[in-house]
């Protein structure tokens, strides 16, 4: 296969570069969270009380990992999480006015790396590059669904 095309290489090398830099950038900026905890942080900043299963679904991270994410900002006193008064087995998640704080502050670099990526691409081309990236959740989506 030639070099340049080996896009499953590429895809994962680009992701692995971009998460180092935005964890980085992140660390420069005194932001104390991940990257994934930020994007609980987002969601829940848009619709606080999900539960546990709605973040992991909605982040495409399984159930394990999103319990661990959760954790460590309860810990760090960023959530809380209360039980359902519907079912006993589900948990709801709300940000805590520190955690408001920490995701103003990781969408702020969140926003300047988001800069950076479309830096020095024109309008077409950005296009094109985010329909190539949004072919990924039509194509692969139903494969979540059937393991």
């Amino acid at each position: 296969m030639p070099p340049d095309d080996r896009f499953i290489y590429l895809i994962f090398t680009a992701q692995q570069k971009l998460r180092t830099h935005l964890g980085n950038v992140m660390m420069r900026e005194n932001v104390r969270v991940t990257s994934a905890q930020a994007g609980i942080l987002f969601l829940l900043a848009e619709k606080d009380g999900r539960t546990m299963s709605e973040l992991s679904r909605i982040l495409s991270i399984d159930n394990s990992t999103i319990t661990g994410l959760v954790d460590r900002l309860e810990k760090a006193g960023l959530v809380r999480r209360d039980a359902s008064p519907h079912d006993r087995r589900a948990s709801h998640v709300h940000v805590s006015p520190e955690g408001l704080q920490e995701m103003k502050k990781a969408r702020s670099v969140v926003v300047k790396v988001n800069r950076e990526i479309k830096d020095g691409f024109t309008p077409e081309e950005l296009a094109s590059f985010k329909k190539v990236l949004q072919s990924f959740f039509q194509k692969f989506n139903s494969d979540s669904q059937q393991g």
